[in-house]
């Protein structure tokens, strides 16, 4: 259920055409709940079925003319009722913990090569999240929404971290550093 409220906080950031969505999500909200647009735009449908948003009217109607959507009031109110639940955390189901799970029974070939193209991978999106630090936040103390976006964006940074150090400590116990 989380996508409709990824794209209802989307929306009522910022009302946006579906073509305008899938950017933003691709550039925000897809580096942590990733979606294809296919499932973007299917969501969209059902959410304007579902009265929580709608497209907003245009000056002069054409074929294939993008729809701008915003959130009508039954949007907010599901949001904010979504946001109030209680969710306990959920467990990490990661395929490469459970490669290095079967590797302790076959063994281990090819995994320090695995393991170090996936530390390759955390370091460019460490990198590509202090970018995004640097050049969205500042330095001074934020407030209400820039406040919990920076958090978000920090979660990211820290859990980043936590893979590079995870990942490098696991090539050194490998001994294929």
């Amino acid at each position: 259920m989380s996508l409709p409220h990824a794209i209802l906080t989307a929306l009522l950031e910022k009302p946006s055409s579906g073509l305008e969505l899938t950017r933003r999500f691709d550039r925000s909200i897809g580096y942590f709940w990733p979606s294809t647009h296919q499932q973007i735009y299917r969501e969209l449908g059902k959410l304007e079925q579902a009265g929580r948003i709608r497209a907003l009217p245009t000056v002069a109607p054409a074929r294939g003319q993008k729809k701008e959507y915003e959130v009508l009031p039954a949007g907010r109110e599901e949001l904010a009722a979504w946001v109030a639940l209680p969710e306990d955390p959920r467990p990490v189901r990661d395929p490469l913990l459970l490669r290095m799970r079967a590797a302790a029974v076959v063994g281990v070939n090819g995994m320090g090569a695995e393991l170090r193209r996936h530390l390759a991978l955390h370091e460019r999106q460490l990198a590509e999240y202090r970018e995004i630090e640097e050049r969205d936040f500042t330095p001074e103390p934020e407030a209400g929404a820039d406040r919990l976006r920076h958090l978000v964006l920090r979660g990211g940074i820290d859990l980043e971290t936590f893979w590079i150090g995870w990942l490098t400590r696991a090539i050194g116990d490998l001994g294929d550093g």
